[in-house]
């Protein structure tokens, strides 16, 4: 190993022939071997020494030992047990003083934590960023902001605003938690393998909670609806929610919102009134 406190490609190639790893699409796994980038990413996230941080997916440690080279507190989530069982014996070759707790587990199941993370920052795995984002930013409240790589397509709909043609359910659910923005792209060069698209980095801030998890519920059931056909009208969309098209046009008015508009019009506050409308 290198003497680095970082990973290079050569440290990525050995580690994956020493632990048999052939990065598959199904957990999308695509391991960044650069350490001007690793940097790069733990700069933007805010994080410094003391930081409580979780990380999803870290694969064979890149980002994981940049997060824990500026001094924060790092529990990784890995569902692959040989890269979670390796992971430690990295940290304690490269960087042995740093804090460091592996939870063995697929990461839409976990609900607990052993510490009460302030920041998330992760590489996420391509196919399930949106469902794990979201399914974190749900059951552990003290996370107050965080950085995602994800891919372009798929960051640049979480941070869309009302309006544009990108602008979908992925963006009003995360809007329901607080405010996204992104912050930089990432080249396919620094991943092993290459991916065939293109990554973004996605910075998010948490806001007070908009409603009750009740309206939560409400209004994501309503969003689902309402972009499962995006080119209907609302009161169209949202029929099988409130059983007629006239009844979702009367609940629709009661809210102060056109019946002609369309899903992609609407902020998340507008679904809330809506939700609300018609408790």
């Amino acid at each position: 190993m290198s003497r680095s406190t970082l990973l290079g490609p050569a440290e990525i190639r050995d580690l994956a022939d020493l632990l048999g790893i052939q990065p598959t699409k199904k957990l999308g796994q695509n391991f960044v071997h650069d350490a001007n980038t690793v940097r790069r990413i733990v700069a933007a996230s805010g994080v410094s020494a003391g930081t409580s941080v979780v990380e999803i997916g870290p694969g064979l440690g890149s980002l994981t030992l940049g997060l824990l080279e500026a001094g924060a507190d790092v529990v990784a989530v890995e569902i692959d047990k040989r890269l979670a069982a390796q992971l430690p014996t990295t940290v304690s070759l490269l960087q042995p003083a740093a804090d460091l707790s592996v939870v063995v587990d697929d990461a839409m199941r976990v609900v607990e934590l052993p510490s009460a993370p302030t920041h998330l920052v992760a590489n996420l795995p391509y196919n399930i960023s949106v469902p794990v984002l979201l399914h974190f930013l749900e059951h552990f409240p003290t996370l107050t902001r965080g950085l995602v790589m994800v891919q372009a397509e798929v960051g640049l709909r979480l941070a869309a605003e009302p309006g544009s043609k990108i602008y979908g359910s992925p963006s009003i659910k995360a809007a329901w938690y607080g405010e996204f923005s992104t912050a930089g792209q990432v080249s396919r060069q620094v991943f092993w393998p290459v991916p065939n698209v293109d990554s973004i980095l996605v910075a998010f801030d948490r806001k007070e909670a908009r409603g009750t998890e009740e309206e939560r519920l409400a209004v994501f059931e309503l969003v689902d609806a309402a972009f499962q056909q995006r080119r209907k009208m609302l009161r169209q969309s949202l029929s099988g929610v409130y059983g007629s098209s006239a009844a979702a046009s009367d609940a629709l008015v009661a809210a102060g919102l056109p019946p002609t508009e369309r899903g992609e019009q609407l902020t998340v506050d507008d679904f809330l009134a809506l939700a609300r409308a018609t408790r």
